[in-house]
């Protein structure tokens, strides 16, 4: 298992976004703390990207009405204060279009937990702020928020059976749209991580094109294995393929139409593969 740690990438605007997201998913985990499970599902339920809502909201316009009990899965904890609540386990849910595509944003706002957020936000920590560097904050934040649609819509496209009606939280989808832009635009950056083999942790510096290749390489065993065997297991494995395919195309699309300083430009040349020393020795961060 490799876990990225620190990027030696300097930028020169603060990330303000990139702190902001973070602060935002932070606060709204915080919100929520108190929820019991039944609580945190019905949200999860009526905020969450859920993909049968999505195709009922286009073809049939109809509601669609999603049971807790489905939800619970084996918790018997749950299902117990269920039972003894006795309120009704079914929820309606609006097959309005702009209902659902509302949903597609609160979900990358929404998080089960404070290790889901943790690990979406550490890297979102360790490589927005690159990019948001490079774009600019607004254009950052337009990016990852359109990118996180593209993600929620590439797992809608893949996800039948049961999964589509089980609701989908977390900025992972998001995040992994910044991972892409990342890979192709500083793919010779040096990643500090942390290498764990069966009880070994060793420190290794590897470029981001191999950290964030390994990620993706994963992400395609997994999304696959969950096409054949028709589970996900919980994860949105093509959310976070979708992300990073659209992150990877495009961000070069983008770095045309917004100038960048010489710094910037320097720097993104210092980590691609195009880059020559000799041309610039002066340089210095």
């Amino acid at each position: 298992m490799l876990f990225p740690l620190v990027d030696e990438n300097p930028t020169r605007r603060p990330p303000v976004v990139t702190i902001g997201l973070i602060a935002i998913n932070t606060l709204l985990l915080l919100a929520t703390v108190g929820f019991s499970s039944v609580a945190h599902n019905r949200l999860f339920i009526e905020y969450g990207f859920v993909p049968e809502r999505l195709t009922s909201a286009i073809t049939t316009h109809e509601n669609v009405v999603v049971d807790l009990r489905d939800l619970l899965g084996n918790d018997p904890r749950s299902r117990e204060v269920l039972e003894q609540s006795k309120v009704d386990t079914r929820m309606v849910l609006s097959g309005n279009l702009p209902a659902v595509a509302m949903t597609v944003f609160t979900s990358m706002f929404l998080h089960a937990g404070f290790m889901h957020l943790i690990g979406n936000m550490w890297f979102l920590w360790i490589f927005g702020n690159n990019v948001e560097d490079r774009l600019g904050h607004v254009p950052f934040l337009l990016f990852y928020l359109v990118g996180g649609v593209f993600a929620a819509l590439t797992h809608w496209s893949a996800t039948t059976g049961v999964g589509a009606m089980l609701p989908t939280v977390g900025a992972s989808g998001a995040v992994a749209v910044v991972l892409g832009a990342y890979a192709v635009t500083y793919p010779k950056a040096q990643i500090r991580c942390l290498l764990f083999i069966f009880v070994i942790f060793l420190f290794v510096d590897l470029p981001a094109v191999a950290v964030l290749g390994i990620w993706m390489a994963g992400q395609i065993i997994e999304g696959f294995g969950a096409l054949h065997l028709d589970i996900d297991g919980g994860v949105a494995w093509w959310a976070h393929i979708g992300g990073f395919v659209f992150g990877m195309a495009v961000m070069p699309l983008l770095t045309l139409l917004i100038p960048d300083t010489t710094y910037q430009s320097v720097l993104t040349q210092e980590r691609s593969f195009q880059f020559d020393p000799r041309k610039h020795d002066n340089f210095r961060y």
